[in-house]
């Protein structure tokens, strides 16, 4: 009898459990990520619209109960990451870490939560976002309201008058509501206290303009108000917003994250095309520094303004090229400048089902976000070989060159299957592109060897389907190649398992979309 064949510690299907292995959502067995990495995935990634195996509210309370748990056993450290990852932009969305912010106010580090408010509710819909978790987490007492007005009353009288006019409500939250709530007490802002919780505009220039704005007939009299006081386009009522001429001085002073949301609305309504003044404005600012916008906003602004349409709505647009382009080199720099390894880098990006689902509540996929990211890795490294996998490994014929939106089409056409995240590591060993392997029994003859010093995969880890687990193949590669390769694994959604074995000082685990992951990577591999 070939007792080798029903147990080995070289050879495991992914069906059955590694040492420390969970079972995942797909039916296959992985490294459980610890609580405090599991934080970091929440607070960049979310779990708006669930994953392809988790609905949002299993999600959501599955990484509630993380964050629980990192909570209970140093609180202080939870606010502080929180505080990190959002000031300094790292995460597409803020409302993670305005929830966990508001679930730390139950702890005993509620003082340093409540002080963190401002960093992390920078503006109003954050407050009004905040507002609205807190109060499914504890009732409204003095420390909560104290760091509310302090919120309020921290802010110089000009800032609290654009807050006012830009931010009106959100989640059912009003700033009336939340000054009747918190009664703050700073007298150089009572004025617009006033106008908020009376209505009674004194001397307040900016709230001034905005009520004459509501209050306006004609196209040239919001144009001239907006001019003349800066009005930010959220304060204009929608009927002028289908306006050229209100988005020709909207455009003078708009900020760069409004701009890229816009992009398709002044299109649509001509005020750019062809040869148009505006583009150059459009194509200025695009190609400048763009503070606070994330990559994933730039990303999702080029699928949305390349498609000539909303994804909700009627609105249509024929996209001029050159923002085209410039969305695309925006994309790019928003990583900054990342250091290139010149290592010999593979990089896998898993096309299976379960990459399908939507990320982030965007209309945008898993598999288009991985491609995107790996495109930054293969424009900064000159020695990269481009691949996808499910249960299939094969080259991904795309040019680092090649615009994000041609890239996106050509993943999107990719056939789907089961996953096997071995397959990046045996492909590397010679075992075959096209074909999955039988471990034992190779299906067809084996080629040359790949002397790979790193795999840096994109996936949701829910890998099921091979023969060997990827920590295994990875060992294998390691030993018959007489490389010590490294793995990166790059998650794409919140979820509590990853490929990489925890007690591999050659692995590590990444965030998708964490603005800082490139760099990180660029870094590891150059170790």
């Amino acid at each position: 009898m070939n007792y080798g064949k029903h147990y080995s510690t070289v050879v495991t299907p992914q069906s059955e459990p590694l040492e420390g292995q969970v079972q995942n959502a797909a039916g296959g067995y992985a490294y459980p990520v610890d609580d405090w990495k599991r934080l970091d995935r929440f607070l960049i990634l979310g779990s708006e619209g669930g994953s392809y195996y988790a609905g949002e509210r299993k999600l959501t309370r599955d990484n509630a109960k993380a964050v629980e748990r990192c909570i209970a056993g140093n609180p202080w450290r939870v606010v502080k990451r929180v505080v990190e990852i959002s000031d300094s932009g790292r995460a597409a969305k803020n409302d993670p870490a305005l929830f966990v912010l508001a679930m730390c106010t139950t702890s005993s580090a509620k003082k340093q939560a409540f002080d963190a408010l401002p960093k992390v509710a920078r503006i109003g819909t954050h407050l009004f976002h905040f507002a609205e978790y807190v109060s499914g987490f504890r009732g409204w007492g003095r420390g909560l309201r104290e760091a509310i007005a302090n919120w309020y009353d921290e802010k110089s009288p000009t800032d609290l008058e654009y807050q006012a006019v830009k931010y009106r409500q959100r989640d059912g939250w009003t700033h009336r509501d939340l000054l009747r709530l918190a009664h703050p007490k700073n007298e150089r802002n009572n004025a617009v206290y006033h106008w908020i919780t009376q209505g009674e505009a004194n001397g307040l220039p900016l709230i001034e303009a905005f009520m004459k704005a509501e209050a306006a007939t004609s196209e040239r009299e919001v144009v001239a108000l907006i001019r003349d006081n800066n009005l930010p386009w959220e304060a204009i009522d929608t009927k002028w917003l289908g306006s050229a001429k209100v988005w020709e001085a909207l455009l003078e002073r708009i900020p760069a994250m409004a701009l890229v949301r816009n992009l398709g609305r002044m299109t649509a309504n001509g005020l750019l095309g062809p040869f148009s003044d505006a583009n150059k404005r459009v194509l200025d600012v695009l190609g400048g520094k763009l503070p606070r916008v994330h990559p994933f906003a730039l990303l999702l602004a080029l699928k949305t303004y390349s498609c000539g349409h909303g994804m909700k709505g009627s609105l249509t647009w024929t996209p001029v090229s050159a923002i085209v382009d410039a969305l695309d080199n925006a994309f790019y720099a928003a990583f900054g400048n990342v250091t290139p390894t010149n290592k010999r880098i593979v990089l896998a990006l898993d096309v299976s089902g379960s990459m399908d689902a939507e990320m982030m509540g965007s209309p945008l996929t898993c598999r288009e976000a991985a491609a995107a990211m790996a495109l930054v890795t293969a424009r900064t490294e000159p020695n990269h070989q481009i691949m996808a996998f499910a249960e299939q490994f094969v080259p991904l014929e795309i040019s680092p060159r090649e615009r994000l939106d041609d890239v996106t089409r050509k993943m999107s056409v990719l056939q789907m299957g089961a996953t096997d995240c071995a397959l990046p590591m045996m492909w590397a060993l010679g075992y075959g592109v096209a074909t999955r392997y039988t471990y034992g029994f190779y299906n067809r003859e084996r080629q040359s060897v790949y002397k790979a010093d790193a795999f840096v995969v994109y996936t949701d880890s829910e890998t099921w389907c091979g023969k060997i687990h990827p920590t295994q193949a990875l060992a294998k590669y390691r030993q018959e190649s007489g490389v010590n390769a490294k793995l990166v694994v790059t998650a794409f959604t919140a979820n509590e398992v990853s490929i990489a074995d925890p007690n591999d000082a050659g692995t590590m685990d990444v965030v998708g979309f964490d603005a800082s992951a490139p760099d990180i990577i660029s870094q590891f591999i150059a170790e």
